[in-house]
């Protein structure tokens, strides 16, 4: 089968439309070029005013698909889960807002979607990542049901969209550590109580791989979850985290310290679920130390054909698990696959490419060479072989 890979543009920091046209052809053109692909897809990260525009202005529209065209650039997918200000000095939590409780998240969502339904190539459906519903702090029963109401408006603004121009656009909510739904268990079971929101499939799943990873589910359960939750695994975010095998070694505070940066928060779990902590800092600098006598993950998007140094691991059999698991899955093989490593410029000097370019098409050579064989139905029990290549 082909694959209909992407990468996420959410690493570049422009929040206008000339700045995202300079991105593509910066950058995007670029690495398709360094990466000897005849035609690449994005993973467009739409701020909101430029969601807006787009949604609104057909020239607006038009500038951006002369970008796509010269570059030999394919839009399929969107990643709305940004909203503005993604490269601030400071994002952390801000990140989540505003969240589903709002009209201004249900109107960027709905506004995205349009601007993607008239970007599309011909007979492609079109995918949407999203916030998983917001934070958890001061989440309450009013909260819920305004998510609730915002996301139902959402699927029938989706069906007259498709209605109104024959294009399918769905949208896939990305549970995240720490959030309303914190991991996959948590989407099945708040989706699942409400069929009306999945019901003709325009509202299902992304599953990122590294917040998958941080959780600690077992990929192949998970996914099997939500398909028989009935529901739609849209759109999975190829992503790695960060893994401490054995905290016990006396080298891991200062291996982790480089990673602790002011950006982006960085959630970290251990195995057993007893410890868990919104940022990397509350664990180097706890009072109380974290148990040492089970792994930890961190919530830090490591590219994918990159090895941290030891102490240190990177979870890319958890990314190759859940692509096997979700092609078993029912329209697994439709999902959208975008790899996401916003990251590249907090991550420690020893990560660090010569070039964003450079970097990212090494990484999208490795995705091609890897995701693609699993795509094409290489089985689970190679997990190891193709880690090791």
């Amino acid at each position: 089968m082909r694959v209909e890979l992407s990468y996420c543009t959410n690493v570049h920091p422009a929040e206008d439309l000339d700045g995202i046209v300079r991105q593509l052809d910066e950058h995007a053109g670029p690495i398709r070029r360094a990466a000897g692909l005849g035609r690449l897809g994005v993973g467009l990260w739409m701020p909101v005013g430029v969601a807006s525009a787009l949604s609104g202005d057909p020239g607006a529209r038009a500038v951006l698909a002369d970008a796509l065209e010269r570059n030999a650039l394919e839009l399929r997918t969107v990643n709305a889960f940004p909203y503005r200000g993604f490269h601030d000095d400071v994002v952390k939590l801000a990140v989540y807002r505003p969240d589903w409780t709002t009209r201004e998240r249900r109107d960027y969502t709905l506004d995205c979607a349009r601007a993607l339904a008239a970007l599309l190539p011909d007979g492609a459906e079109g995918s949407i990542s999203t916030l998983p519903l917001g934070w958890r702090a001061g989440w309450d029963a009013a909260a819920d049901r305004a998510a609730d109401e915002n996301l139902t408006r959402l699927v029938e603004d989706l069906a007259v969209l498709e209605s109104e121009t024959g294009r399918t656009v769905r949208v896939a909510i990305e549970p995240e550590p720490g959030c309303i739904l914190d991991d996959v268990a948590d989407v099945v079971a708040w989706l699942g109580a409400r069929p009306h929101l999945t019901d003709g499939g325009r509202l299902g799943l992304c599953l990122d791989t590294c917040h998958l990873a941080v959780s600690f589910a077992d990929p192949a359960a998970a996914v099997a979850d939500v398909a028989a939750a009935g529901i739609r695994i849209v759109k999975v975010q190829a992503s790695v985290a960060l893994e401490v095998p054995d905290p016990a070694d006396p080298r891991t505070i200062e291996a982790l310290r480089p990673f602790a940066e002011e950006r982006y928060v960085h959630q970290v779990r251990e195995a057993g679920g007893t410890r868990r902590a919104d940022d990397l800092p509350e664990v180097l600098d706890a009072a109380e130390p974290w148990p040492t006598d089970r792994p930890w993950r961190v919530h830090v998007h490591i590219p994918l054909h990159a090895r941290p140094a030891e102490p240190l691991r990177a979870t890319t059999e958890v990314l190759l698990a859940a692509i096997d698991a979700v092609l078993e899955a029912p329209g697994g093989g439709d999902a959208h696959l975008d790899v996401e490593t916003y990251t590249w410029s907090v991550l420690p000097r020893e990560l660090q490419p010569e070039t964003l370019v450079s970097g990212i098409a090494a990484e999208l050579r490795w995705a091609h060479t890897h995701l693609s064989r699993a795509l094409a139905g290489v089985p689970a029990s190679t997990i190891d072989e193709r880690i090791r290549a």
